[in-house]
C-alpha cells in the first residue's frame, strides 16, 4: 500500500505527524477521502469527525474543529484548532 507524509496540526503542537494510507473528512463541498498522489489541492474543512487509515492496518477517528486541508503532490498537511481523538 501506498503511504504519503502527513501533519496535523494546532497551535498546541502537531496531534499527528506520520505515514497514512487515508484520510477522511469532510470539505466544504462535501466528503473526501484523501490517498497517496492524490491531486494537489487546498480546501476549507467543516468541524466534525475524520478518520486516519496507519500503515499498520489501524484506523484513528478524532474530531476536529474545522480549519484547512492542503495537499501536496509530496505531503498532506492539516491545520485545525483544536483535535479531540475517540
Amino acid at each position: 500500500m501506498h503511504t504519503f507524509p502527513l501533519t496535523v496540526s494546532t497551535p498546541d503542537g502537531h496531534a499527528f505527524q506520520g505515514d497514512a494510507i487515508q484520510l477522511d473528512l469532510r470539505g466544504i463541498e462535501g466528503d473526501l477521502a484523501v490517498l497517496a498522489g492524490h491531486t494537489p489541492f487546498i480546501t476549507p474543512v467543516q468541524p466534525g469527525k475524520f478518520h486516519l487509515f496507519l500503515p499498520d492496518d489501524t484506523m484513528k477517528t478524532g474530531r476536529l474543529s474545522g480549519g484547512l486541508l492542503t495537499v501536496n503532490t509530496d505531503a498532506v498537511t492539516l491545520l485545525t484548532d483544536t483535535v479531540e481523538w475517540e
